[in-house]
């Protein structure tokens, strides 16, 4: 069986995989810290020194145990909130509370059930004043690229969990931005439509050269869709260990990448580690 050592090195060489930008920086964070005020006006540290760099065209996973400050990394990065100290950079320029440089794909798709699909596509599109004409041709040529075109005059309760889902990836891209972030998107769904689902989204991502970034609780979707996974330590929060995984890189598929010697030791490393934070094993 083949080691995860040498995976990792057989993963550093297929990185690139279908990527012009592989080692070019997408976001960096750098020494970035969080605390909250609890009602008694006492900091409480939620975030402590997190480090990470995200290569353009990467896809990559943030694991960590239940209440370690996933969510808190993930609105910093989508500027939604501002660090306490440190900073982001995404594309070689630091950011605040800004918002233009991400786009979302969220645990419900959000469509809104009185808009058609075609109208729920063009909703970011129409926020940014271009004409109707305008909105409707990029959206249905997003459509067609991704078999969605028959259902443009459709509306939301009429399609699966999973076409709903995939709407409200199009619905992301059409407004291009180079950056995905991705809050369990998967979790609502059952499990065949969830493993069809992470490689069609991969292959989404791919075609369109967007940088991917995932927060999830389910370990194995980590390791089947991540070029890298992040696993944090528990609150106050740091990256404790970053795994060069690359299976569905090497594959070209994230199903197949579940079928990798491999894949079962990475699993039980990244729990193992888990395990260790919430104090289950010695």
């Amino acid at each position: 069986m083949m080691g995860v050592t040498e995976t990792i090195d057989r993963s550093e060489a297929l990185r690139a995989y279908g990527r012009g930008d592989a080692g070019q920086s997408a976001i960096s964070v750098q020494q970035v810290t969080k605390s909250f005020m609890n009602a008694e006006g006492d900091a409480i540290p939620v975030l402590s020194g997190i480090t990470m760099d995200i290569r353009k065209q990467e896809f990559v996973s943030i694991v960590g145990p239940s209440g370690c400050g996933k969510s808190t990394i993930f609105n910093i990065i989508a500027g939604l909130i501002e660090p306490s100290s440190g900073k982001i950079v995404v594309g070689g320029e630091e950011i605040g509370r800004s918002t233009g440089h991400v786009g979302y794909m969220m645990q419900r798709d959000l469509l809104l059930p009185w808009r058609t699909i075609l109208d729920n596509v063009t909703l970011g599109l129409e926020v940014k004043g271009l004409s109707k004409k305008e909105r409707y041709d990029t959206a249905m040529a997003y459509l067609e690229r991704y078999g969605l075109d028959s259902f443009a005059k459709a509306y939301p309760s009429t399609l699966s969990g999973g076409m709903r889902q995939r709407v409200a990836l199009i619905r992301t891209l059409v407004t291009q931005p180079d950056i995905i972030l991705l809050d369990e998107p998967f979790s609502a769904l059952d499990y065949q439509t969830r493993l069809v689902l992470e490689d069609e989204i991969l292959s989404i991502l791919k075609n369109e050269g967007k940088t991917g970034v995932l927060i999830t609780h389910d370990i194995e979707e980590a390791i089947s869709v991540s070029d890298r996974v992040f696993v944090m330590s528990k609150r106050p929060t740091f990256v404790k260990k970053t795994y060069e995984v690359g299976l569905a890189a090497s594959h070209g598929s994230a199903m197949k990448a579940r079928t990798d010697a491999a894949f079962k030791q990475y699993f039980e490393e990244i729990w193992s580690e888990l395990d260790i934070q919430m104090g289950r094993i010695s």
